[in-house]
């Protein structure tokens, strides 16, 4: 980040207003790089970030801060359904368009993965693999589509199947492509999920597909749940809205991997 020096001494509530502006515009920004900024000591900075966390305006990282805690803990579907409806939709009809004639393809839970459900309209022929009751729901009223719903044990917060029998019912398939849910994508820590059954079966979901898309609303950037699914270059393609950092965007493109940005 190249800022020009602060000229004036600035009062305590003006840098710390300062502060939450920088971190809005660049998403992190260290405890050097503000001291450097306020000219003032990396002492008086931690002591800053110490206050403004206490009022949850930001949340502190190993020697720097971010605008909100990175950690996502699990929440029950019906809540998460009511977020982001606008940027899931969107999301979902670009994924949608994506999926070929006659083609095979396994579809993760999750709300998004909802939203995909409700805009496939098939060409040909197609087979969809899902561990997600809702999306079972949805696509069994086509007659051109067969749904092979995975088994195992339920998950009461999301509505979908996990464990090791789904995990060996998708080792006797080979689909296209799967498209994946996430709780967070963080650029060094990858993908995550708040599950570590939901993680270990979406590597399955992997194994058994050709490419992997994810379909994830910007707000999951720069957030991690408990369980990691994979590295950022295990998957092929995201789908996100443009919502999404400039920064993010240009990491993500930078290391090889394809984004699709949809206006919203």
């Amino acid at each position: 980040m190249n800022k020009p020096k602060e000229e004036a001494v600035l009062s305590l509530p003006e840098r710390h207003d300062r502060i939450l502006a920088l971190l809005r515009q660049n998403g992190s920004i260290s405890v050097a790089q503000l001291s450097e900024q306020f000219r003032v000591s990396e002492v008086t900075i931690r002591k800053d970030l110490s206050y403004l966390e206490q009022q949850k305006k930001l949340y502190r990282t190993h020697g720097s801060a971010i605008p909100v805690s990175p950690y996502v803990g699990d929440r029950h579907i019906q809540e998460k359904e009511k977020k982001n409806v606008a940027e899931k939709r969107a999301i979902a009809a670009a994924a949608a368009r994506m999926i070929a004639h006659d083609d095979s393809i396994i579809v993760a839970s999750g709300t998004t993965m909802a939203f995909l459900a409700r805009e496939i309209e098939p060409q040909g022929h197609l087979t969809v693999i899902t561990n997600s009751v809702a999306v079972t729901q949805i696509l069994s009223q086509h007659a051109g589509i067969d749904v092979l719903q995975l088994g195992g044990i339920t998950r009461s917060s999301s509505v979908s199947v996990v464990g090791p029998f789904a995990e060996q019912m998708l080792g006797h398939f080979n689909c296209s492509t799967v498209f994946l849910g996430v709780d967070g994508i963080d650029l060094d820590f990858g993908f995550t999920t708040t599950n570590m059954l939901e993680a270990s079966l979406n590597q399955a979901m992997m194994n058994a597909a050709q490419k992997v898309v994810v379909l994830a609303d910007s707000s999951k950037f720069g957030r991690r749940g408990f369980s990691r699914i994979c590295d950022l270059e295990a998957v092929d393609r995201i789908v996100t809205d443009s919502g999404i950092q400039p920064l993010h965007l240009d990491r993500l493109r930078e290391r090889g991997i394809e984004v699709t940005v949809v206006d919203v």
